[in-house]
């Protein structure tokens, strides 16, 4: 690990998606979010890989399906590991399926994917050159990983065995904790613990990892929100585009949300940051 990575080991660090048209779906994503996109991979690559940046840096990136993948466009999530290899082994013993065996992609780094016990599918990133994304909680860049599970209390063994992470009760919302992160944030910036208690945010909120939230009507899965400066402008301007939006802007404590389906069928959450709507619903 450089001093410069935003990054310790079990903190996501990257989210790509997954799309039967990557060039389509690049537009549809420059559109929304004013990203810059640049296929990254030799000419003679059986797939495009575009590398999505905003002002400041990589913020994610549009792929095309890796064969044999299923035929639905989807969003992934990527969590940063000192050793892919030895990761992808606790997911096994903990009761997960390996997807993809650890392999190097070129110089960037290396990886794998596995299913939890449920079924929700992430992915794990041990850095090479590519040192994950540079931009984050940022309009149009990643603001929050969400695992969404019927089980909870499964889900927290599993995750707490592979990646050591700790179940949070947040004001009513749980989250995932990991024990030492904000201890990293306040070495990269000094200061952060008591500004954020100054704003009122819950204790251990610098721990925060990712959240969870129950889905029994739903298979589990785990999903991505992106920041945006309006929500409701967001909402129009996918429309505009030719996205769905599942559910309208809503109010939720700290934050304004709202519920995209690209146009090829990937979901994801827009969410404005709301301060004075840090009591709502207590």
């Amino acid at each position: 690990m450089s001093e410069q990575d935003r990054y310790i080991p079990g903190v996501p660090c990257w989210a790509d998606t997954t799309q039967p048209d990557p060039e389509a779906a690049s537009a549809f994503y420059a559109g929304l979010f004013g990203w810059e996109l640049e296929n990254i991979m030799p000419p003679d690559a059986p797939g495009e890989y575009f590398n999505a940046r905003l002002p400041g840096g990589d913020v994610g990136a549009v792929s095309s399906q890796p064969e044999g993948a299923p035929p639905g466009a989807v969003w992934n999530t990527y969590v940063w590991v000192d050793d892919a290899d030895e990761t992808a082994r606790k997911g096994q013993e903990a009761g997960g399926t390996v997807l993809q065996e650890p392999f190097d992609i070129f110089d960037s780094g290396r990886m794998a994917t596995f299913a939890d016990p449920e079924g929700a599918v992430i992915s794990v990133w041990q850095p090479k050159e590519h040192r994950g994304a540079a931009v984050v909680n940022e309009h149009g860049a990643v603001n929050f990983n969400t695992l969404t599970t019927g089980d909870i209390e499964g889900a927290a063994a599993f995750y707490g065995a592979v990646f050591g992470w700790e179940v949070l009760d947040v004001g009513g919302a749980s989250m995932w904790a990991l024990p030492g992160y904000g201890d990293f944030l306040e070495s990269r910036t000094p200061g952060m613990r008591k500004n954020m208690a100054e704003m009122g945010a819950p204790e251990r909120f610098e721990d925060v990892v990712a959240s969870v939230s129950p889905g029994a009507d739903e298979p589990p899965h785990w999903g991505i929100t992106f920041g945006v400066d309006d929500a409701d402008s967001a909402a129009a301007r996918a429309k505009e585009l030719g996205g769905e939006v599942l559910v309208e802007p809503f109010d939720a404590p700290w934050t304004r949300m709202t519920i995209v389906r690209d146009p090829q069928g990937a979901v994801f959450t827009a969410s404005q940051f709301k301060p004075e709507n840090k009591d709502l619903g207590q």
